[in-house]
């Protein structure tokens, strides 16, 4: 259970996740002091922030790991567009050098984590697949069904 009493969902456990959700509140505040004139990258920097949360949450409720992995992307890209706006940010001082340090390591480190996140899991589809090949060999079941070979499904 979390502070508020509830029990957590699977993906809430993943440090991945829950930097996400850092620094989407970090965006948030960030972003919400920044002029009218900027309100199209406000726009912008709040939905990449909110997509990479989002994304890992949709992906870890998919069926397959190929979706999830697929979602991660997703949620991966985000994150490379959201570093694109802070540095720009930094840049066009519409935040301080304290807040860009605090979310570059932040960006930084949720980077990583979904590299080896990834990783992990294609890993883990490749041996999945790996298995299901050994076990059609052993057993003899053609992919296209069982006993059945391609002329007969054409």
């Amino acid at each position: 259970m979390d502070e508020q009493g509830r029990n957590r969902q699977g993906y809430e456990k993943l440090i991945v996740w829950q930097n996400a959700a850092k620094l989407r509140r970090l965006v948030y505040q960030a972003t919400a002091r920044f002029p009218a004139k900027e309100c199209r990258r406000v726009s912008q920097m709040n939905d990449a922030a909110r997509s990479v949360k989002q994304n890992i949450q949709e992906g870890y409720k998919r069926l397959s790991l190929g979706e999830y992995i697929y979602f991660l992307g997703i949620s991966h890209s985000s994150l490379g567009e959201l570093m694109g706006d802070w540095n720009d940010c930094f840049e066009d001082s519409l935040i301080n050098e304290a807040e860009f340090r605090q979310g570059d390591e932040l960006i930084g480190k949720t980077d990583y984590l979904f590299k080896r996140l990834i990783q992990s899991l294609q890993r883990k589809a490749a041996d999945e697949k790996q298995k299901k090949s050994r076990f059609r060999s052993q057993s003899g079941r053609s992919p296209n069904g069982p006993g059945q070979s391609q002329a007969q499904n054409g």
